[in-house]
């Protein structure tokens, strides 16, 4: 099979194209003929290197979507030709979650894509039991661009922060897979949507997702065009991937009894907290990541009822994922880039 990969961690240039040898399906697990798959910063960070074990050569991509090509040992329910999405996340343990009362993953939870083989090649073998089938007016490209965004985005807002109706929310790096989609998981909900990214191009498309207010980093200091459309009464909730460059900014945007969710560090990983503002105003800063298999199939429900759309910035073939990095790691993309490895 043909699959995109490298050999060692680095630049975009690490990434080639190779023959390998099509895949087998163990106990418990399927074979994925892949029609689509979509890249997440997640698989740039896996690419330049992360204090974890992964197999080498490395395929990449968490997000697949495909039809059932053979079942292993033991895998009952699950017929080839069967259109499916994959849910990303494995080892979840959300049984030992619930006995310490609240569904929580075990510690060693992995990823599809990261701590193994993933999606960018013509098969994969996966787990049966991360498999969603997928309805027949639902595309592959879709299906794959919705996965770990949608179950990510789905946890910070619902099971973390708890948004309700009326609530007003600040989502930053709007413009990026995960936040494009709670933009609209947040005005699904009844919520006042605030959306923080850059460049006019970007304002647009916000706003037709459902946006209320998108703010333009580029026209101002963010300090004061988040006050300013934060004002007077700040904001409920604030879900944030940027980390280190905002941090203090969006503590103060909070209100009395505000939600902050933290999902990833892109600007750096330490956040200079004024624990005045904290005490004083009764803030919770929560912590996410992924999301439980229960999480997965309400997200992916939502995509499959047309409530939820991920936005594809363009797709392309096994021989343009190298460029799909280059671009994605430029800041250029406005949603997802599914890859089709049959293309």
């Amino acid at each position: 099979m043909r699959a995109a990969i490298f050999h060692e961690h680095g630049d975009p240039d690490v990434i080639s194209v190779s023959d390998l040898p099509t895949p087998e399906p163990g106990p418990g697990e399927v074979r994925i003929r892949v029609h689509a798959a979509s890249l997440n910063h997640l698989d740039l960070w896996v690419r330049r290197g992360l204090p974890i074990r992964i197999p080498m050569p490395h395929i990449g991509g968490s997000d697949m979507a495909g039809e059932v090509d053979a079942v292993g040992p033991g895998v009952e329910g699950v017929s080839p030709g069967v259109r499916v999405v994959v849910d990303p996340t494995l080892d979840w343990e959300w049984i030992q979650g619930v006995r310490r009362g609240s569904d929580l993953p075990d510690p060693e939870f992995r990823v599809l894509g990261e701590h193994t083989q993933g999606g960018f090649a013509e098969y994969a073998v996966v787990p049966a039991a991360n498999l969603l089938q997928i309805p027949d007016e639902v595309p592959f490209a879709v299906a794959a661009a919705a996965g770990l965004v949608s179950v990510t985005a789905w946890r910070g807002l619902v099971g973390r922060a708890g948004i309700r109706p009326g609530e007003r929310v600040l989502i930053t790096g709007a413009s990026g897979g995960v936040a494009s989609m709670a933009v609209q998981i947040a005005r699904n909900a009844g919520a006042h949507v605030i959306a923080l990214t850059s460049g006019d191009h970007n304002v647009r498309r916000l706003q037709e997702l459902g946006a209320d207010q998108v703010v333009d980093r580029l026209t101002g200091e963010p300090r004061d065009l988040l006050r300013k459309a934060t004002a007077p009464e700040g904001v409920d909730v604030v879900l944030d991937s940027v980390g280190e460059v905002l941090w203090p900014i969006l503590i103060r945007t909070l209100a009395p009894g505000g939600r902050l969710v933290t999902y990833g560090a892109t600007t750096g990983h330490r956040g200079d907290t004024d624990l005045r503002h904290v005490f004083w105003k009764q803030l919770s800063i929560l912590g996410t990541t992924m999301g439980s298999p229960a999480d997965f199939r309400a997200a992916m429900g939502e995509v499959f009822r047309g409530r939820l759309v991920p936005p594809i910035h363009r797709t392309v073939g096994l021989d343009g994922v190298r460029e799909a990095h280059e671009e994605l790691e430029a800041g250029e993309v406005f949603g997802k880039i599914v890859v089709e490895p049959r293309a």
